[in-house]
């Protein structure tokens, strides 16, 4: 028999309170876990993802409800792709949201530098969405084990952004040292 390639966890939860739910919810949304059945989620085997689990299905049974937990591989080979692509479509669907947030980045900096606004202070807040953006852009490639398309331009978008924020720091001190003051900034 082949080693199992999936983890599944099914569970039922009271109603009421519905922050536990909730709170399952956003657990199994950010291990990138798809949903193929009404409370059945379906993510690709890792140690990591399986202690999470774990943990997540000792929580549901503190909050009254139940779990099962499983290890599988398909039996057809078609529905192992399907639950592939399924993945791909919520990576891409991510990496389209972090793509289009870059985008945003991209013409703020643009903006600052139009209006010449090259203060440290502007730079520190480019610099905090930057790296805001950078942890985003790893958690969703982290969770991308099946190369899905929207990667490469992801990726690319990380160097735009990057590239941006260091031109925009060169402007920021050629300007600081124009005014005698260049202290922090430097990286």
């Amino acid at each position: 028999m082949e080693p199992p390639n999936w983890l599944i966890i099914s569970y039922n939860l009271p109603t009421e309170p519905s922050r536990h739910r909730v709170a399952t919810w956003r657990a199994l949304k950010r291990m990138g876990a798809i949903n193929i059945q009404q409370s059945m989620w379906v993510l690709p085997h890792s140690q990591d993802n399986q202690t999470v689990l774990q943990k997540l299905a000792q929580d549901i049974g503190a909050a009254g409800g139940e779990s099962i937990l499983m290890e599988s591989v398909f039996f057809r080979e078609d529905d192992e792709k399907r639950i592939i692509s399924l993945y791909n479509a919520l990576r891409n669907e991510e990496y389209q949201e972090f793509t289009t947030e870059c985008e945003k980045f991209l013409k703020e900096i643009q903006k600052e530098i139009a209006k010449k606004k090259f203060i440290y202070a502007e730079f520190e807040e480019e610099e905090a969405e930057l790296e805001k953006l950078s942890s985003w852009y790893s958690r969703i490639a982290a969770r991308d084990i099946h190369a899905a398309s929207g990667a490469k331009a992801a990726r690319e978008m990380v160097g735009k952004i990057e590239d941006a924020l260091d031109g925009y720091q060169q402007m920021v001190y050629l300007n600081e040292a124009d005014n005698g003051d260049t202290k922090g900034c430097e990286k």
